[in-house]
């Protein structure tokens, strides 16, 4: 019975817990963001405005447009696809924020069919101007 009490006390506090999360900081900016792609660390540089976001990787330049649903979820699409993977929207999904970084996961926006829709998970670092 006390192991109960302490289980369902435990879990009441941990349940209370809520990430505060500044999402409205990072609506615009230059950015970089870091990814292992097999044994080499990558980085593609971003500038984003409310609208439009324009990404440099591996020295090709892609311009994307930018819709926010709200505070912590925008959803990108390339203005230029070269072909139909190119054609699909990106859901971004903000979930923890610090000074100058935040943590996010993204996934295409239509499941290809009987394809599992896995949503992968990144960070983005905030520069100066």
């Amino acid at each position: 019975m006390r192991i109960l009490l302490l289980f369902l006390c435990t879990l009441l506090f941990v349940g209370c817990y809520n990430v505060e999360r500044n999402c409205g900081d990072f609506r615009t900016g230059n950015f970089v963001f870091k990814q292992m792609v097999g044994t080499d660390l990558v980085e593609s540089k971003i500038v984003r405005n409310e609208k439009i976001a324009i990404e440099t990787f591996k020295g090709v330049t892609d311009t994307f447009s930018v819709r926010w649903i709200n505070d912590c979820e925008y959803i990108m699409r390339k203005l230029n696809p070269k072909d139909n993977y190119d054609k699909q929207a990106i859901h971004f999904k903000i979930l923890t924020t610090t000074n100058n970084s935040y943590d996010f996961e993204y996934k295409m926006v239509v499941k290809k069919q009987n394809a599992p829709q896995t949503a992968l998970k990144g960070t983005l670092q905030k520069v100066a101007d």
